[in-house]
């Protein structure tokens, strides 16, 4: 095995979607291994011995793995500086970059997901996220800016953010804001972005004829 080559660990039209776009904007030589996450491959011994949260997405570099896709986004587009997708050490943008990436698994998707499960949140003042309508306003105000999260900066955090918004105003987690869709159009005529939405939707139609 070539552990210099960065190993893909991918589930098709799922939160992993967003991490095989950004291979595609960074121009990345990699190997995918594409797990069916209808049939439930992802909880199987096989991908376990991977990643025993038997989640994706998930990347093998350097024989050392990498999951959360805040840290998958921060690893990947650092070690392609070529690509610009990353602020780097000394730019006054690393912090709002780095911010944002952490904000989104620490604050985003947990407040999404509380209020659509109408789970019991506690008081702001004890929720590590604050309150679900504060995080959504900040979002808000965070790409009323523009075009991009860090102004005309585009970035990798704009990928891992353009396709959490798509996903979850899709599927009725997050309410339609203007400038939430906006924010998703932009992404998505992107060629990187189209290049890997293609090749998505091909796995996905591979895998249902499968099962057929």
């Amino acid at each position: 095995m070539n552990t210099s080559r960065i190993v893909f660990h991918h589930g098709p039209q799922s939160r992993s979607t967003s991490t095989l776009m950004l291979l595609e904007e960074l121009g990345a030589q990699y190997d995918m291994h594409v797990l069916n996450l209808a049939a439930g491959e992802q909880r199987q011994a096989g991908y376990l011995k991977v990643n025993p949260m038997g989640k994706v997405p998930a990347i093998s570099h350097h024989g050392q793995l990498v999951t959360e896709r805040p840290a998958i986004f921060n690893y990947l587009a650092d070690l392609f500086p070529q690509a610009g997708l990353a602020p780097g050490l000394g730019d006054p943008l690393r912090g709002p970059y780095l911010r944002w990436l952490a904000f989104y698994g620490s604050c985003f998707e947990p407040a999404v997901l509380d209020k659509y499960m109408n789970n019991a949140v506690p008081p702001a003042g004890t929720c590590p996220y604050g309150d679900h309508d504060t995080v959504l306003g900040l979002v808000e105000a965070q790409l009323q800016v523009g075009p991009w999260l860090l102004g005309d900066r585009f970035t990798a955090a704009d990928i891992l953010w353009a396709n959490a918004l798509d996903y979850t105003m899709s599927f009725g987690l997050v309410a339609r804001r203007p400038v939430f869709e906006a924010y998703v159009a932009r992404l998505k005529v992107r060629p990187a972005i189209i290049r890997a939405a293609v090749q998505d939707e091909a796995l996905a139609r591979a895998q249902q004829r499968a099962a057929a």
